[in-house]
């Protein structure tokens, strides 16, 4: 009898615990999602600070990193500023550019971003879909989606053309996992149309 009750309180314990690192993965999965909402929200307040022409604006005071584009894809409600430095740091707050910036009228640009926060809509993504790119002097370009790969991060490689302007963006591979991280990236590469020199972008 005595023997019962101790397995039963073992039982006990250990479902009170699973259900309690449950509760932590949620809210460890929710505070996530709104760090990342909160953050859009102080970078759009920083870029329009940019687009005024400051340099480097902070969205916080502690920030190392500061917006330098405008990503948009109009089908999909989607509207986020871009960070400087692919960081995880960095990633945590929004998507992020690669490389050095310098602006959205040559050669390959390279974002990427979580697949469970700010690039999910990827997994949405269509041929042929409008992407828009904004850069921080205002300069606006239109891209249309002309593919998607998965590649394995370990042997995979994004060729970078100077001379032809082109937007690529790079997130985790699958969505909807609970293992984090893993060698799978899908990469969805936009081929730029025109230019148009504006501060609105049209929808």
């Amino acid at each position: 009898m005595k023997g019962r009750q101790i397995k039963t309180r073992v039982v006990t314990i250990l479902a009170y615990s699973l259900v309690l690192v449950g509760l932590a993965q949620a809210c460890s999965g929710a505070w996530i999602y709104m760090k990342a909402q909160l953050a859009q929200v102080l970078l759009q307040r920083a870029w329009a600070g940019t687009l005024a022409g400051q340099q480097d604006v902070k969205p916080w005071p502690w920030a190392d990193t500061w917006p330098i584009a405008r990503l948009i894809v109009p089908r999909l409600g989607i509207d986020q500023i871009v960070l400087e430095g692919a960081y995880g740091r960095t990633l945590a707050f929004g998507p992020a550019h690669v490389e050095s910036w310098s602006d959205a009228r040559e050669g390959t640009v390279i974002l990427t971003g979580h697949r469970d926060t700010h690039f999910a809509f990827l997994e949405h993504v269509q041929t042929s879909e409008r992407i828009v790119l904004q850069s921080s002097n205002g300069l606006i370009r239109s891209y249309r989606v002309s593919d998607h790969r998965i590649v394995d991060s370990k042997s995979g490689r994004i060729p970078l053309d100077r001379e032809h302007p082109a937007l690529v963006l790079v997130t985790c591979y699958p969505f909807h996992t609970a293992i984090p991280g893993g060698p799978l990236r899908l990469v969805v590469t936009a081929e730029a149309e025109d230019i148009e020199v504006e501060r609105k972008v049209r929808r």
